[in-house]
């Protein structure tokens, strides 16, 4: 097996995340190269895309959700994600079952299984009126707590514009799936077997247990796609295997990488993606920390993190705060403000003057 040191371990992820270069794709497929987007914040989807996808403005990722093409639910790791249409069934069948059995396993007191059945059978007759906030289906489930926390495992849900959506960003607004982008049209086996190319396609190479990690699934869960499908296999420094996509991007460790910006949450710095040190160990708890478990928005420089960024906002102006945790040299630096002033641009259109600050 070829070993893949972590230089380029960390371009691959970098090309596949399209961090290298901004992609010229439409947002749905942009979405699946990255294996979807987490967005517990909503605003977060917005800035991870456009950190990848060239030309991108804020209503087009708007425009996206409102038309169906995107779609945002609760998926891996049961946190909400925006994926494209296409992917929505296929990754939600491939982990229900697994999730509902978490679910039972750890809840103290879960009603059992058939109780959740029925009242995930109730909410659906409720939803195909339209959409329900959560304070209005939690009101119905008052006398069930229990079964109200659990609904979203036994019916599948959607949040739907204008909810988590940047203009309004609390994603408390639900749709039944089948509703808004109609039934599914696959097999749970089928949807096992896309969850790994796309986990691969947006992270890989990887191994086993980092795709299950970023899945929330067992390894003998896993086992039957892994068998399934036609995978190559090399091995990192440490010697342990990787699975790979065939034909997926290697660029070589010295492939240049320009200054990049990520939102709050982005998935290229959470465990499962630890082998490519594209957030350097010594760093971490800068990044995720009791003060900021959802992590810190961050940049990029040769592609690792190099420090956080905020942006602040007054009645006539929007600055840009980037604090490096080390000094930063010159090209480096003028190349992080040319791309920050783009992204100070895009988070505030409407201000009436920009700076940066290092």
């Amino acid at each position: 097996m070829r070993e893949l040191s972590a230089r380029e371990l960390n371009r691959a992820l970098l090309a596949r995340q399209l961090l290298l270069e901004r992609a010229r794709l439409p947002l749905p497929r942009a979405v699946e190269r990255m294996g979807g987007v987490q967005a517990q914040y909503a605003p977060s989807t917005y800035i991870g895309l456009w950190s990848r996808v060239h030309g991108l403005e804020r209503e087009h990722a708007t425009r996206a959700l409102e038309r169906r093409s995107l779609v945002q639910g609760t998926l891996m790791r049961v946190t909400i994600h925006v994926v494209s249409a296409r992917d929505y069934w296929p990754l939600a069948l491939a982990i229900r079952d697994e999730r509902r059995r978490w679910w039972l396993r750890t809840h103290r007191n879960a009603p059992a299984a058939g109780t959740m059945q029925s009242g995930a059978a109730r909410l659906r007759r409720a939803l195909a009126k339209g959409p329900l906030s959560r304070a209005e289906i939690a009101e119905r489930f008052a006398a069930e707590p229990a079964v109200f926390n659990g609904l979203g495992l036994w019916l599948d849900l959607v949040r739907v514009p204008p909810a988590g959506t940047w203009e309004r960003r609390r994603a408390d607004l639900y749709a039944a799936a089948e509703d808004w982008i109609g039934p599914p049209h696959t097999a749970p086996d089928k949807g096992l077997d896309l969850l790994v190319r796309r986990y691969l396609g947006a992270f890989g190479p990887a191994t086993a247990s980092s795709i299950a990690s970023w899945a929330s699934l067992t390894a003998e869960a896993l086992a039957p796609a892994l068998e399934r499908l036609s995978l190559r296999r090399f091995r990192d420094e440490e010697g342990n295997e990787l699975l790979d996509l065939p034909r997926a991007p290697l660029p070589p460790g010295d492939a240049p990488a320009p200054p990049r910006f990520l939102p709050t949450w982005d998935a290229t710095l959470l465990a499962h993606a630890r082998r490519t040190r594209i957030l350097p160990e010594h760093l971490r708890p800068l990044v995720f920390n009791t003060k900021t478990p959802h992590s810190a928005p961050t940049f990029l420089v040769d592609g690792g993190v190099a420090g956080t960024w905020r942006v602040e906002r007054t009645k006539t102006a929007a600055t840009l705060r980037m604090t490096p945790f080390e000094p930063l040299p010159r090209a480096a630096r003028r190349a992080l403000v040319e791309e920050g002033e783009t992204l100070v641009r895009f988070h505030e259109p409407h201000a009436h003057a920009y700076r940066v600050r290092v």
